[in-house]
């Protein structure tokens, strides 16, 4: 659908400072101000629209949206003194969301942005609840908000929540049924300070079982899984999980090549139930990193919270995330506790002491958890 008709009035609101240039190497500090404003170098942010790349590129204030198959380009005004964002006279939902997303995703200081927008796609975005009126009268997103929208980062977004119906598993543990698990790329974000796009694609036993036995024998990798088995028998691990509808096995990817292995399942079903109060949607991970040029802040500051991020997209009513860590992984447990996980209890599994970590949907959203961690 498309909106037409500008509706321009002038719009205030909170000012930002500059942004332009992202250290690749680096992370950037949640202290830092990476803003952007008018400058002649020409700047390229990549969005994915369901999955789809979407170019949008910055020079003086102009913002420009790259043709694509489903759109044709289009140019944008943003004004960094006054937060706001003028759309082309065309503007789409769709296309609205990668502008923003190149906003949002260079800065750690931009709280909101102003909109000015044709009458019937302010309309939608208020109808909505994306954007709320502000006091003077003017369309605001909230930064918290455009980050809880899926279609730019899962790559087949849900259309419909999956009802709810409970049923009770072996363990006497009452917990909804678990949607059908997904295959390929589940969820693409592009990283701005490392100029790569992150994935997380569902893995393949056939495809990637050598290198998941090349990870798992790993030091590193071992000192904390503690399963340098054969191929043999981790393929028949691996089967076993895929059979199992509470969790599903995930690769990192940075630029479509793997570094890391995820476990991320559902809490109710899982072995950590027992030791607090479950709710049905609640939401949890085992990794590692399996390759040691994707270890460090850098990669880290993009991949952990990325995780986060994918697992409250996936389904809007989970509103925590919980791990149970090792109690001696202080690395991971340091790092987590810097991107708002709180260390609840430790605890003992029959294999293991640990340290029971949990993330609340709103400290994420509302701290802005998914961009950098702080040096």
């Amino acid at each position: 659908m498309k909106f037409t008709a500008l509706n321009h009035n002038s719009h205030h609101t909170l000012p930002l400072k500059a942004i332009h240039n992202w250290e690749p190497t680096m992370p950037i500090s949640r202290t830092q101000d990476h803003s952007i404003e008018h400058s002649s170098q020409i700047s390229t942010y990549t969005s994915y629209y369901h999955g789809h790349p979407v170019a949008v590129s910055h020079q003086d204030g102009i913002l420009t949206l790259k043709p694509t198959p489903a759109s044709k380009q289009q140019t944008w005004f943003w004004n960094p003194q006054t937060s706001t964002l003028i759309a082309g006279e065309e503007a789409d939902y769709h296309e609205l969301l990668p502008v923003l997303e190149s906003l949002f995703g260079r800065t750690t200081s931009l709280h909101s942005i102003s909109l000015t927008l044709s009458s019937s796609l302010q309309s939608f975005l208020l109808q909505s609840g994306i954007a709320h009126m502000s006091s003077t009268g003017h369309t605001v997103i909230s930064r918290d908000i455009f980050w809880q929208l899926s279609d730019l980062w899962l790559t087949s977004p849900n259309s419909v929540l999956y009802p709810q119906r409970l049923i009770m598993n072996d363990s006497q543990r009452c917990h909804p049924v678990r949607p059908p698990k997904k295959t390929g790329t589940l969820y693409r974000r592009f990283i701005p300070w490392l100029e790569k796009t992150l994935s997380f694609k569902t893995l393949n036993i056939e495809k990637d079982l050598e290198r998941f036995h090349r990870w798992m024998h790993h030091p590193r990798v071992n000192e904390f899984w503690q399963q340098a088995d054969s191929q043999e028998e981790l393929k028949e691990y691996l089967k076993k999980l895929n059979q199992d509808a509470h969790c599903q096995t995930l690769l990192g990817c940075f630029d479509d090549i793997p570094f890391a292995y995820f476990e991320v399942y559902w809490a109710k079903e899982d072995r950590i139930a027992p030791f607090y109060t479950a709710d049905n949607y609640d939401r949890g991970w085992h990794l590692l990193v399996g390759e040691e040029d994707y270890r460090g802040r850098p990669w880290f500051s993009a991949w952990f919270p990325s995780l986060q991020h994918y697992l409250f997209l996936d389904d809007p009513r989970t509103q925590r995330i919980v791990s149970e860590p090792r109690h001696d992984n202080s690395r991971l447990i340091h790092h987590a506790q810097r991107l708002g996980f709180n260390i609840l209890k430790t605890f003992d599994f029959p294999h293991k002491r640990a340290q029971l970590l949990m993330l609340s949907r709103e400290d994420f959203f509302l701290n802005n958890r998914l961009h950098p961690l702080a040096k």
